[in-house]
C-alpha cells in the first residue's frame, strides 16, 4: 500500500506533467463559512437571471453530497494568458475564449488525470469538474493554498496573477492537505476603481447582475439601456478587473496550442465585426466558448456597442 504522502506526491507530480500550473488538495467537507455568504448573495439577487446559481445549494457547499464518500478535493489551475492579443480599437472578447473551449480541453486532461490516479493508486472513485457543476471552485482553490480570492473575486497568485482556469477532481481518497495562503491585495483598489459598471460593490463582493460578462454572455434578453456607454467595447466577457490588477504583471503566456486563437480573430477590426456573417462566426469560433452566446447573441452585443 502506497503511503498517503507518496500518493499526494504522485498526484502533484502528474498535475505538473499534464501542464497544470499548480495543484493543491483540501479535505472534502461542508463549507461552513461560505454558506451564509452564498445565501446572502442569492437573497440580494446578485445572480441576476442566472437562475442555475439558485439550484443545488447544498451540493455547492458540501462535496460529499455531490460525490458520495468523497474525502479530498484536488484543485488545479491552468494558464490561458495569450502571447498575442486583439488589435487596438476593436470589439473585444475575454482572453479565456480565444481558443478551443476550455471545458473540452481541460476536461480531457482531468479524465487522463483520474485514470492515472486509478492506475497508480488503485480503486479510487471520483468525478472531474471544470466550471460546469455546482462547485465553488475559487473557494476550494483558496482553501487548497493555490492563491487567495482578490477584491475582484478572482483567485490570485503572486507567481501567475489570475489569468487561469480552475478545475477540480473530487475523490474518495484521503490525502495530505494543504493550507490557505495569506491575502496580498493590501490597500489596492485598482479593480474596484476600474470597473465601468461598478459591479464590484464592495471589496471581495461582485454583483453578478452588473458585470459586463453577465450582460454579454449570460443575459439572454435585451441589454438594458441604463448601461449604454459603459462596456468599453467588450462584446464577449470582460477582462478589465484582471487587466488592471498589479499581480497580473507577472502573467506569462501559456503553452497550450489548443488555446491559440485563429489569426483572423486577432486582426478583425470593428468594421469586420460589424459585417460578420454566420459562416465567419462558425469559422473564427470553431469549438470556442464564444459559441455559448450564439451568432445572434454576439450580433446583439455588437449592435449594442455600435450605439455607445
Amino acid at each position: 500500500m502506497i503511503s498517503k504522502q507518496k500518493q499526494t506526491s504522485l498526484i502533484k507530480t502528474e498535475a505538473k506533467r499534464l501542464g497544470f500550473l499548480s495543484c493543491g488538495i483540501s479535505k472534502a467537507e461542508f463549507l461552513e463559512e461560505e454558506a451564509p455568504r452564498l445565501e446572502k448573495w442569492l437573497a440580494n439577487e446578485m445572480q441576476g437571471k442566472m437562475s442555475y446559481m439558485e439550484n443545488h445549494f447544498d451540493k455547492r457547499l458540501d462535496p460529499t453530497i455531490l460525490v458520495p464518500d468523497s474525502k479530498s478535493v484536488i484543485s488545479l489551475i491552468f494558464n490561458y494568458y495569450p502571447e498575442k492579443t486583439q488589435i487596438k480599437d476593436t470589439y473585444k472578447i475575454s482572453k479565456y475564449a480565444y481558443g478551443i473551449d476550455y471545458h473540452i480541453v481541460i476536461k480531457n486532461k482531468l479524465k487522463l488525470f483520474l485514470e492515472f490516479i486509478q492506475q497508480e493508486i488503485g480503486e479510487v472513485h471520483g468525478r472531474v469538474f471544470v466550471d460546469s457543476a455546482p462547485v465553488l471552485d475559487k473557494v476550494w482553490a483558496a482553501k487548497s493554498g493555490l492563491g487567495w480570492i482578490g477584491k475582484h473575486s478572482n483567485l490570485l497568485t503572486k507567481q501567475f496573477g489570475s489569468f487561469y482556469f480552475i478545475a477540480e477532481i473530487i475523490i474518495d481518497l484521503e490525502l495530505e492537505y494543504d493550507f490557505p495562503v495569506t491575502d496580498h491585495c493590501g490597500t489596492c483598489t485598482a479593480c474596484i476603481d476600474a470597473c465601468p459598471t461598478e459591479a464590484i460593490v464592495d471589496p471581495y463582493k461582485v454583483d453578478g447582475s452588473k458585470c459586463i460578462s453577465y450582460f454579454t454572455i449570460e443575459l439572454k434578453n435585451e441589454i438594458p439601456a441604463n448601461v449604454q456607454g459603459q462596456f468599453d467595447d467588450w462584446m464577449f466577457g470582460c477582462d478589465i478587473c484582471q487587466d488592471v490588477c498589479p499581480w497580473n504583471r507577472y502573467s506569462k503566456s501559456h503553452n497550450e496550442p489548443l488555446f491559440n486563437p485563429k489569426p483572423e480573430l486577432l486582426s478583425m477590426s470593428k468594421k469586420d465585426w460589424d459585417e460578420i456573417t454566420e459562416d465567419v462566426f462558425k469559422k473564427v469560433f470553431y469549438k470556442s466558448a464564444v459559441k455559448r452566446t450564439k451568432f445572434s447573441g454576439l450580433k446583439r452585443n455588437i449592435e449594442f456597442l455600435q450605439n455607445e
